[in-house]
Order: structure tokens, then C-alpha cells, then sequence
């Protein structure tokens, strides 16, 4: 095992150095077979590299949120203005036309609720997955949990066996464990520790320092919109995401929450795919709102 008295903080990430994309157009890809290769292509766009997730995967841990009470409503209009919806195989089955054809990246892991200790999740059967015509599997990691962390990392593992046997991608999500910060240092750390196991994807918070966290990550990062914010503030969190160097976002509430959803899905589209500045986003925003 490493030396536990001599860890030092990562000081020199390559900032100005790009990963190798020669077999690829995304970062850490280049030596994955065909099948996962094809399957991320249909989740980034081919021409910015990036990709806009429609997360709607809440309601397993948290119920009929605000914005998620009825997916069908809610949630199925604005399908086909994401690059890709991020749900539950319940909800995909039972409330997305089977005529959608948008990839699916599949929530693959279930457990508790926010009614308790949450994280102690177990993986979903693998040919739920294949069934569904997933194009990546989800599953998160609770790194600095005591409880949880060992066997949300054995989860992830275990997926990415799954992925490997069936060419199917897996993405990492990180949540915050108790004893850790919602910093670069944490984020970073989470990131690593999933592409370390084989995750093709990573998701994970946007911070200070993030440029960091993408550098050090070698595969696509994309970001969690976390909590509801100002439409405006939505617009500046994944501009700045985008500049410091993710491949797109996985967006939930700041899209489904919003005054205005489809217009806010497609600011959101805009600031990703077209380098619009959050200012333009936002005017794109109020205009198509008020047409």
C-alpha cells in the first residue's frame, strides 16, 4: 500500500499540455473498443466535444420533488433538446416514449432514501442495462464515508466489469462524503478514484480549482448542476465549467426547476455547445421564454 506519511498534493497538472485525442475526439478514449467508443459518440456532440445531460434520477432518493411530479409532463417534452437523460429504469420505462431516441445513461444503482443513512446502494441487475438500450451506465461513489466508501467503490468496479464485458460506458458520480470538503481537493480526489476503477464518464461538482480536477481526471468530465440557482448563475456555473476544461454538464434541478425549462435547456445548450457567454445565454433564455 502507499506510504501513508508522505502525501503530497498534486502541483503539476499539464494545464497547457492536452491529453492525446489522435484515435478519439474525447480524452482518455483512445484504446476503448468499438462498442464503447460508439456509445459515448451518441452522448457528446461530434462537433464541441460536449454534451447536455437532462438528470431526472432524483425521485429514487427524494420522491416526487419539485419539477418531478410527473415525469411525463415535466420531463418528456424537454428530451429531445438534451443530448442525453440521466433516469431510472422505472421512470424511463413507465414515462419516456419508447420512440425516444436520445441515449439513456441508466441510474444503475438503488438503495436508501433521504429518510436515512443514505449511500448504502446495491447495483441493479446487469440486463436491465442491456435491455433497455443503455448507452452508459451510472453509479456513485461516497469517497470519505466511512460507511459507504468500500463498497460504493466496489460498486463502480463491479460496473465497469459489467461495461467491459458488454462494451456499455460507465460514469462516476461523486457525492460528498462526511468528512470531506466541497473543494478542488476532494473533487479531484472523488474524480480520480473513478476513473482509477475504469469509468469512461465522471461526474462530479464544479469548484474553485477545477481546472485540477479535469486535468487530472483523463477521461470527459461533465458536471452536476447541483442545487437550484438563478437561471443567470446556472448559465455562469457551466460556462465556467466549460472554460475550465469539462466536456458538458448533467443538469437537474437548475433545468426542470426553472421559471421556463425548455428555454432554459436550450440556454443551457447554448453555453456548452455554441461557447455562448452566460450574458448571451441569458438573453437567449428571456427571448425564447417570452416568445
Amino acid at each position: 500500500m502507499a506510504d501513508l506519511d508522505d502525501i503530497r498534493d498534486g502541483d503539476n497538472f499539464g494545464l497547457n499540455t492536452p491529453a492525446d485525442t489522435s484515435a478519439f475526439y474525447l480524452k482518455g478514449l483512445n484504446s476503448t473498443d468499438w462498442g464503447i467508443k460508439n456509445r459515448v459518440s451518441r452522448i457528446f456532440n461530434r462537433k464541441s466535444g460536449r454534451t447536455v445531460m437532462l438528470a431526472f434520477d432524483h425521485g429514487f432518493l427524494m420522491g416526487p420533488t419539485s419539477g418531478l411530479e410527473r415525469i411525463d409532463i415535466n420531463i418528456a417534452p424537454l428530451a429531445e433538446h438534451a443530448d442525453c437523460l440521466m433516469g431510472t429504469r422505472g421512470m424511463i420505462r413507465s414515462c419516456i416514449p419508447a420512440s425516444n431516441t436520445k441515449p439513456i445513461c441508466l441510474r444503475t444503482d438503488t438503495g436508501t432514501t433521504i429518510l436515512t443513512d443514505m449511500n448504502h446502494n446495491v447495483l441493479i441487475d446487469e440486463a436491465e442495462a442491456i435491455s433497455m438500450n443503455a448507452s452508459c451506465m451510472a453509479a456513485m461513489i461516497a469517497v470519505g464515508d466511512a460507511d459507504t466508501e468500500a463498497i460504493t467503490i466496489a460498486n463502480i468496479s463491479r460496473l465497469v466489469d459489467i461495461g467491459q464485458k458488454y462494451s456499455i460506458p460507465v460514469m462516476g458520480v461523486t457525492a460528498v462524503g462526511k468528512a470531506m470538503a466541497r473543494d478542488s481537493r476532494y473533487f479531484g480526489l472523488a474524480a480520480r478514484v473513478c476513473a482509477e476503477n475504469g469509468a469512461s464518464i465522471v461526474k462530479t461538482y464544479y469548484t474553485e480549482g477545477f481546472e485540477n480536477v479535469v486535468a487530472a481526471t483523463p477521461v470527459p468530465v461533465v458536471i452536476a448542476g447541483g442545487k437550484k440557482l438563478p437561471e443567470l448563475e446556472a448559465l455562469e456555473l457551466a460556462y465556467n465549467a466549460i472554460q475550465c476544461g469539462a466536456a458538458g454538464v448533467d443538469m437537474g434541478r437548475n433545468v426542470f426547476q426553472s421559471e421556463a425549462p425548455l428555454a432554459m435547456i436550450k440556454a443551457v445548450g447554448g453555453v456548452v455547445h455554441d461557447n455562448l457567454t452566460p450574458k448571451e445565454g441569458f438573453e437567449l433564455f428571456n427571448d425564447l421564454k417570452n416568445a
